[in-house]
């Protein structure tokens, strides 16, 4: 599953900025519970380092996400033994930690979105259908 295109998702920076600035304030709590599963998914289109990452969220529109929250982030991938991790010379500093997804973290990354389609689904019935007495 793809997470992000320019084309998909060209619209979505222009919400964000539309709702004023504590638009992701108010969307930190939500996105705790949902990070993770987006940095998976991300390292699951290709080796990458931890800067392109916090790139291509802000590129998503999560400006307000600090790096510091991607670098912790990976710690606790690497931690969890989610990802595979390759270090190579960089041109302008110490080596690069490249992070790919092992076996156990495209589990993962399966399991995110099937929890993911499932509250989806839910709330998406909530909010045509709201909830009627002994229907569930």
């Amino acid at each position: 599953m793809l997470l992000y295109s320019r084309t998909q998702y060209n619209w979505l920076p222009t919400l964000l900025n539309t709702k004023g600035g504590d638009f992701l304030e108010n969307m930190s709590e939500m996105l705790k519970g949902v990070l993770e599963g987006i940095v998976l998914e991300i390292i699951s289109h290709g080796e990458i380092y931890g800067y392109e990452i916090a790139k291509k969220l802000r590129l998503l529109g999560f400006e307000e996400i600090a790096e510091a929250t991607v670098y912790a982030l990976l710690l606790r991938l690497e931690k969890n033994k989610l990802v595979h991790i390759t270090k190579k010379p960089s041109e302008i500093g110490p080596p690069r930690k490249f992070y790919t997804l092992n076996e156990r973290g495209c589990e993962e990354l399966s399991s995110f979105w099937a929890r993911w389609n499932f509250l989806s689904e839910r709330i998406e019935i909530i909010r045509k259908e709201g909830i009627k007495n002994n229907e569930f």
